[in-house]
């Protein structure tokens, strides 16, 4: 019998694990996020309340008040987005008719497309007595080595959707991999950074080389005695841990079992399905 094909989550399922990233990182990597996507050089960063209006079905993702290094004063709102919306210029020309309201100030407005490709959301809106715009950027224009060379590992998690040049994306991978081992303490950080690592390398369509590289690179974490599992990816089931580790790596039978919490048994049963086909 065929193998059922494993199905992506719906698109605002995929987009709500994306959310969750930036919110468990934002406060990391805000200052990164200004200074290397926006070009602003904040001198003090000032956390608004997002409840700009209650009955809004929707809340900014960052609301700063900044100011920068030329003096100036303003409100900087940031939505990131994962794929294009129709209706993001009206989303804006609300955010900022209300922020202009409640805060007096200059509204800066931002959206970040973290998606592959260039992002096609209009960005402007004109109407009788009513000129409106907003600033749309890519992620993927920033150099990925600008995000690597942090000590943090949320920023450098941030690169495998950035710009990676001249270079492979097997070889980005890898160094993105060794920032992440070199910035991290615990294993339990560790494991959140690859989870992380992974469910963003979806939205370049790299999850399966990041996964080979992964498994290429296993070994040394059975040697250091590391807790490989979520290297794998926890969502496997535990026939496809041992159909990749018997594809990729010259293990023994127990050493395959023993990595994928099994049975000699079961590996064997994998293995004749395997060249049976």
């Amino acid at each position: 019998m065929e193998a059922k094909k494993k199905k992506r989550p719906p698109i605002g399922q995929q987009s709500s694990q994306y959310d969750k990233i930036f919110k468990e990182n934002l406060e990391a990597v805000i200052s990164s996020i200004m200074q290397n996507i926006l070009e602003i050089t904040a001198v003090s960063v000032e956390e608004l309340p997002d409840d700009i209006q209650h009955t809004k079905e929707r809340k900014p993702d960052v609301l700063k008040k900044v100011t920068d290094n030329q003096g100036d004063t303003f409100v900087l709102q940031i939505e990131f987005q994962v794929a294009n919306d129709d209706e993001m210029v009206h989303r804006m020309l609300d955010y900022k008719a209300m922020l202009i309201r409640k805060y007096r100030l200059p509204i800066y407005q931002y959206v970040i497309f973290l998606g592959k490709g260039q992002p096609k959301m209009e960005t402007h809106l004109t109407d009788v007595g009513l000129t409106f715009e907003y600033n749309l950027l890519s992620i993927n224009s920033v150099d990925y080595k600008i995000f690597l060379k942090s000590n943090r590992p949320e920023e450098i998690v941030l690169s495998v959707l950035a710009n990676f040049g001249q270079e492979t994306s097997e070889n980005a991978l890898k160094d993105i991999i060794l920032r992440l081992e070199e910035t991290t303490s615990g294993d339990l950080a560790l494991k959140r950074y690859f989870k992380q690592l992974r469910i963003l390398a979806q939205l370049r369509k790299l999850e399966q080389k990041l996964k080979n590289i992964v498994m290429d690179s296993i070994a040394k974490y059975i040697d250091e005695k590391r807790d490989v599992a979520f290297l794998i990816g926890q969502e496997k089931t535990e026939e496809r841990i041992v159909r990749n580790l018997l594809s990729k790596m010259s293990l023994t039978l127990e050493q395959i079992a023993e990595i994928a919490g099994v049975t000699v048994g079961f590996v064997k049963s994998v293995q004749r399905q395997l060249t049976e086909k």
